[in-house]
């Protein structure tokens, strides 16, 4: 529903992390008068685009008393999307003046990159004031009408606070999913998930077959043909039949899904090719996560679908006082989460009016049957993609008087994509939408978000 003017409730408001996500919504949540703390189990802002040359001792992640380490950015990682796209409508991710040379200029640029936005933006809007660092949320309850969260700090010290909403900002890029491979239990080679993936060395002549052939897979493949004997990737969307030589490297071939791994070491691709292996990487994604949260079953996460959410946020018998920004995929994050956070922060105030929670519930069931009857699995069900996000976005939009997402941001999510899987090797550093970036800068001078277009962009 449309913003009302009905009177502005200010709120007690917990938001979990302070990655992307976390960040905004704590902004957005002051922005409409709401008092907040941001529960941050690290030491500093930036979530999963926090590097750390650690990886956890379980290899493929699967033990649930491992020491977890939240980040799975690997050394050499740049962006999938142009940096023009990627940023907050009011805070764009372009190269400052002001910064010195360690900062890294590229259209596609690493994740130091990103991280050091991050933190201009929380040094920007004063928000680091808002967040207790090292402090990890163990337990979200509700107590009648509010919300219970035990915390625990560095030391050790577990604090029970009570909250009129919570915000739940945690990333889904930790708690990895694996292939099932059939054989995978007799075969004697190493595996690892590419959430512990951090450099190509240890990698050295080896033969490895990584899994999966989207952007973590494509990257680390070409990450490892620098060292390693041979690279062989197993993409499930492939058909049985494929078997390429990719380019720009002598050592890397794609294979469709793997049929078995042997005990004698080898692994047998659907179209019949074999090879010893020495490592498996899984590059099959993560899922959802909130070990955290007890809302007695009401809220599941079933094939990586989490439910019951009203568009992807609000679970309809708990809202508004539980939301969730960040859930979908494929789609302008960033202005994703800014959008919803506002969204969030609206509905808290009373400004912005929910359904009910019987016309939520209706919605949500609406969307689930579309899924199923587009044949999707339930994993899919917060995958937007291309043309649903844009449809997303501008729901969310209208609901909060936002004008719609600029066109020129959807036309370079759409451009980037389909540089990405069709010509994963160069992706990042040859494209054909200058245009584009020139509109980008346009848009960002007129808002008077930047002082001036840098002349290379003109030329």
């Amino acid at each position: 529903m449309a913003p009302s003017c009905s009177p502005v409730n200010s709120l007690h408001v917990a938001v979990i992390g302070a990655g992307a996500a976390g960040l905004v919504a704590a902004r957005e949540l002051r922005r409409e008068s709401h008092s907040v703390v941001v529960f941050e189990r690290n030491t500093e802002v930036g979530g999963l685009w926090v590097y750390t040359p650690q990886s956890e001792p379980d290899p493929l992640s699967l033990d649930p008393n491992r020491t977890v380490v939240h980040s799975s950015v690997y050394d050499s990682l740049r962006t999938n999307l142009p940096r023009e796209c990627m940023g907050y409508s009011d805070f764009p991710f372009v190269p400052r003046p002001e910064h010195d040379e360690s900062r890294d200029p590229r259209r596609y640029p690493n994740h130091r990159e990103v991280l050091a936005y991050l933190k201009d933006f929380a040094r920007e809007f004063e928000l680091v004031e808002m967040v207790r660092f090292g402090t990890e949320v163990v337990l979200v309850e509700q107590d009648g009408r509010k919300w219970k969260i035990r915390s625990r700090n560095s030391d050790g010290v577990t604090r029970d606070e009570i909250f009129d909403s919570v915000v739940v900002c945690n990333g889904h890029y930790t708690e990895p999913r694996v292939a099932q491979v059939p054989g995978i239990d007799v075969w004697p080679g190493k595996q690892l998930h590419s959430h512990n993936y951090r450099v190509p060395d240890p990698f050295k002549d080896q033969v490895v077959v990584v899994i999966g052939n989207f952007a973590s897979g494509s990257d680390i493949s070409r990450d490892l043909t620098g060292v390693a004997k041979e690279v062989h990737i197993a993409a499930r969307s492939k058909p049985s039949e494929t078997y390429e030589k990719l380019p720009g490297a002598n050592n890397l071939w794609l294979h469709p899904m793997i049929e078995t791994a042997r005990k004698d070491g080898s692994i047998v691709f659907k179209n019949g090719k074999v090879v010893q292996a020495d490592t498996i990487v899984h590059c099959t994604g993560y899922i959802y996560h909130f070990p955290f949260l007890n809302t007695n079953g009401y809220i599941t996460v079933e094939d990586n679908c989490v439910g019951p959410l009203y568009k992807h946020v609000f679970p309809p018998a708990l809202a508004p006082g539980l939301s969730f920004v960040g859930l979908p995929w494929m789609t302008l994050l960033f202005t994703m989460f800014e959008l919803q956070s506002k969204w969030v922060a609206a509905v808290l105030s009373g400004r912005v009016t929910l359904p009910s929670e019987e016309k939520m519930m209706e919605d949500t069931n609406a969307l689930y049957a579309k899924r199923d009857a587009n044949g999707f699995p339930k994993r899919y069900t917060h995958r937007l993609g291309v043309v649903a996000q844009v449809e997303y976005l501008k729901w969310i939009a209208d609901q909060i008087g936002e004008p719609p997402v600029e066109q020129w941001r959807n036309q370079e999510l759409e451009g980037g994509y389909v540089r990405l899987s069709t010509q994963s090797d160069s992706f990042r550093d040859k494209w054909d939408d200058d245009h584009l970036i020139v509109e980008a800068y346009e848009d960002f001078l007129r808002q008077k978000l930047i002082s001036a277009i840098p002349s290379q962009i003109l030329g």
